[in-house]
């Protein structure tokens, strides 16, 4: 992990960039104390898959069905 100062991450934000893409996480911290940290976005473990609730989701036999309490806005 790479620490730097907010000048330093505005003078050289594209070297950290590819640091970022090289799979290190930046740091950027404001009188030695942290504040920032760049990472990669997008994740690839976390993309999701057609199809993959298939079976876990059911309907209620009365999913249509209008309950009591909204009758009257119905009308």
């Amino acid at each position: 992990m790479t620490m730097v100062n907010i000048h330093e991450a505005k003078t050289h934000l594209s070297r950290l960039i590819k640091k970022v893409l090289n799979g290190e996480e930046v740091v950027i911290a404001r009188g030695n104390k942290p504040v920032a940290k760049l990472i990669q976005y997008g994740d690839k473990k976390n993309k999701r898959q057609i199809g993959s609730a298939k079976g876990k989701v059911k309907l209620a036999e009365d999913f249509k069905a209008v309950a009591e309490d909204f009758r009257e806005y119905m009308e």
